[in-house]
């Protein structure tokens, strides 16, 4: 399907894993005995949003839903259909992928309304397995699909931030501290941007298992609160990934406090070691009459040993003193 007017798929589900393409003749002309119809939208294009709120024959409040620019994910019931919002990590081209992406849906039990702004992979990959005869055969079904393929994605991208945590552990001991600073806090901040939409996920996969639709049979049930526990696994990964990467942080700080220090001790002794002698020629170097030792010829000789004596004798006390 093209997607300058806004459709970019459109099926009629065969009930055995199937379904036939149709374009918006067959969206306008559907009825219910024909089968599931399954249309995915652009929002953003005029043709989808003069649709949804006119010719779909949607409540209001769920056009606008289906076409709200920012919007987290949940699961709601409106008049006698389910509204659900889900998110998926963003894996186009030169995106982040904790910028995730939604997926709206909507259905009634016998038509499915999903739409999106951006390119998600999800839909696509329906699609392809509608092609090829085993997509999802029922209502319930394409539910258990979109959620596992969006939760399966993750799976990639929460391994990815658990690799950069034990690669940062690791040269956190050898690696040169300011580099790592930068590293860590993309590290903290790519786990916080993903673990902001999952969470409500969460809560979302579990409103829709618990409800009792009468479309969503015990099997796909028993697929969504799989689902929705892979979901929990990777909201506790990241968890456990972003208090790794904090304590690294700590770590780093302290070696960073523990660099500064011992330089700072090295400095005091080497300011404390030359104080009295900067003193000593400062004192003999002023021009002024009767300076000692101004007539005589060792006098330097012997300036130069009392100065090596001060130092032993500093020496000497800073051991006693245990200063290093």
């Amino acid at each position: 399907m093209s997607s300058n007017d806004g459709l970019l798929s459109a099926y009629l589900l065969d009930g055995k894993g199937g379904g036939s393409r149709t374009g918006w003749d067959g969206i306008r002309s559907w009825q219910p005995e024909r089968g599931v119809l399954w249309v995915h939208l652009d929002y953003t294009q005029a043709a989808s949003q003069r649709w949804l709120e006119q010719g779909a024959g949607l409540d209001e409040i769920v056009s606008a839903s289906l076409s709200a620019e920012e919007t987290r994910p949940r699961a709601m019931l409106l008049n006698e259909g389910l509204l659900l919002t889900l998110r998926g990590v963003n894996l186009n081209p030169e995106a982040d992928p904790e910028d995730m992406v939604a997926m709206r849906i909507w259905t009634d039990g016998q038509r499915i309304i999903s739409t999106r702004r951006r390119r998600l992979l999800t839909a696509g990959h329906i699609a392809e397995l509608l092609d090829a005869g085993k997509g999802p055969r029922d209502v319930g079904d394409y539910f258990a699909v979109v959620a596992d393929h969006l939760v399966g994605q993750m799976s990639d991208v929460i391994d990815d931030v658990d690799d950069k945590v034990d690669q940062l552990e690791d040269r956190v001991l050898t690696a040169q501290s300011h580099y790592l600073r930068a590293e860590i806090a993309d590290v903290r901040r790519e786990a916080i941007g993903l673990r902001r939409y999952l969470a409500p996920q969460r809560d979302a996969l579990a409103r829709l298992v618990n409800e009792r639709l009468p479309w969503l049979s015990d099997a796909d049930r028993m697929r969504l609160r799989e689902a929705a526990d892979r979901n929990i696994r990777y909201i506790e990964d990241l968890d456990a990934a972003r208090e790794r990467a904090s304590v690294t942080q700590e770590e780093l700080m302290g070696r960073l406090s523990e660099q500064m220090d011992r330089r700072m001790y090295v400095l005091s002794i080497v300011a404390a070691l030359f104080l009295p002698l900067g003193f000593l020629t400062g004192l003999l170097g002023i021009n002024v009459g009767g300076i000692p030792g101004a007539e005589n010829q060792n006098a330097f000789i012997l300036f130069i040993v009392m100065l090596v004596l001060v130092v032993g004798l500093q020496f000497v006390l800073f051991k006693w003193r245990k200063w290093f």
